[in-house]
């Protein structure tokens, strides 16, 4: 077989062993490929025509050039509470190393059991792959740090949930796997040792430059709290934040019962096992600096001798995390409303209470003086008028894009804010405030319907409806007539699954 770009290495395995074991992916007996990423496959440095013709090599028959698959055992904080977990229906290939030098996982998901997967029998069914196949795309071309996918195939197998669903292969490809969990679950099951070791090869690869165990904790809050703002600022849920599916890389990782709003609600929840709200879009931020806990507890006897110094430092890395998430979330906000400068002296930063953005609000039909008014207030009294006339996330701030906005005019407090707001802009001087929020504001998501109407043609054989849809969401800045329309009435209470 030719070797086909492929240039795997194997760097994980210099871990110890009780970090993963050697694993097979079972061999498909009727590989089909869906669909192939061709930009993702030629910046790999991967021939990518021939892999698209080869289905088997990404439906697990064939093992491509040099790897030695691997499954990694992690643990994790599922809905606050410890379990051991590992790849359960999932195979590390190796790291492909790019043209760039960069290194990079390639996965196979739903490659079949592995030493992981407790009472789960390994698979993946096509529906819930092509969901993250879109995703993750959508992500990228948004420009939130995330895993991608670089295939999705038929495997010829049937996978039994509910019902007989057909069996598939999701390959995916990230800066690494290494998450929150893999640290749980060397401070549970291992030794000091081992998580010496797991920290040291963490720095290596993705901090080089980081010199103590606490700088790398440091590294890991600021990347998930740039992450989190991201997902904020989108009207992204993640669904099923448990520290298995945390990233130290700040990668977006694990897409099973995620989605984006579509009506404004900081309650919103997707995911049908969710019932108490723990992972809603307004918990996210609060989310992640509990799991960052957890990462810290786990680095707790690397980071001092001393266990009241330890704590100490800990404790200031979850600080720089809220430090981080509240700048780059009002920096982000700023930018979605055209606002280019720093915030004129005597206003103040968000702070934060119980994962909302507090200040004092907004009064609705009262004008604040100068002095009185600061960004704060002004974005939270926005959303607060979002949130209470139910408008859509993406395309109110979209309609905001450009003069006008007239229909916006009819919703009680509008003006007044609308008043304040050309008042804060008329303060920063020269500035294109139209082709900044026209940059920070998408016109395409992928909302919750299209990917739906998506799946349902897939399920039938028909992946144009999915081309299509991925075409719209490469260029998310680019306005559509289709891509842009909010669902009917009937869309709401949409709920999300994982495990499938």
């Amino acid at each position: 077989m030719e070797n086909q770009g492929w240039n795997l290495t194997h760097s994980y395995t210099n871990l110890p062993q009780f970090f993963y074991r050697s694993q097979n992916p079972e061999a498909s007996p009727a590989p089909e490929m869906v669909i192939f990423n061709h930009n993702l496959a030629q910046s790999l440095g991967l021939d990518s025509y021939t892999l698209e013709n080869q289905p088997g090599i990404l439906a697990g028959s064939a093992l491509p050039h040099g790897a030695k698959p691997i499954s990694q055992a992690y643990a994790g904080f599922q809905f606050g509470h410890f379990a051991m977990l590992g790849d359960g229906r999932a195979v590390l290939l190796g790291e492909q190393i790019a043209p760039t030098g960069s290194r990079y996982d390639i996965q196979l998901k739903g490659s079949g059991p592995t030493p992981f997967s407790r009472n789960g029998d390994g698979y993946a069914a096509l529906l819930p792959m092509l969901r993250e196949y879109i995703i993750s795309e959508a992500m990228f071309y948004l420009g939130i740090p995330t895993t991608r996918s670089l295939a999705v195939a038929l495997t010829g197998k049937t996978v039994y949930r509910e019902k007989s669903l057909k069996g598939a292969v999701l390959t995916r490809v990230a800066s690494s796997h290494i998450r929150v969990g893999t640290f749980n679950y060397a401070a549970a099951y291992g030794t000091k040792d081992d998580t010496r070791a797991l920290a040291d090869y963490s720095i290596q690869r993705h901090f080089p430059h980081v010199e103590t165990y606490a700088g790398f904790l440091r590294e890991v809050a600021k990347h998930q709290a740039s992450l989190i703002a991201s997902w904020q600022l989108t009207g992204f849920v993640h669904g099923v934040m448990n520290t298995d599916n945390m990233a130290i890389s700040g990668e977006t990782i694990d897409y099973g019962p995620c989605a984006f709003m579509d009506t404004y609600d900081p309650g919103t929840v997707f995911s049908s096992i969710d019932t108490a709200g723990r992972y809603a879009y307004q918990n996210q931020p609060k989310i992640g600096a509990w799991n960052l806990a957890r990462l810290a507890e786990s680095l707790l006897p690397l980071l001092h001798e001393d266990e009241n110094k330890a704590a100490e430092l800990a404790n200031a890395q979850i600080a720089y995390y809220w430090e981080n998430y509240n700048k780059n979330w009002l920096s982000g906000m700023q930018s979605k409303l055209g606002i280019a400068n720093q915030a004129p002296c005597g206003e103040h930063s968000p702070t934060m209470v119980n994962g909302y953005h507090s200040s004092r609000p907004l009064s609705s039909g009262v004008i604040l003086s100068m002095a009185e008014i600061d960004d704060t207030n002004l974005i939270s009294y926005f959303l607060g008028l979002m949130a209470k006339h139910k408008l859509d996330y993406t395309n109110t701030f979209r309609t905001l894009s450009y003069p006008g906005a007239s229909h916006l005019n009819n919703i009680p407090g509008f003006s007044e804010w609308h008043a304040q707001w050309q008042a804060r802009l008329s303060r920063q001087g020269q500035q294109d405030t139209w082709d900044i929020m026209q940059k920070h504001n998408p016109a395409t998501i992928p909302r919750n319907h299209q990917v739906e109407a998506v799946l349902s043609a897939a399920d039938n054989g028909d992946f144009s409806v999915m081309h299509n849809l991925l075409e719209a969401l490469h260029q998310p800045y680019k306005e559509s007539a289709i891509y842009s329309q909010p669902p009917e009435a009937i869309a709401c209470g949409y709920k999300t699954y994982c495990g499938t």
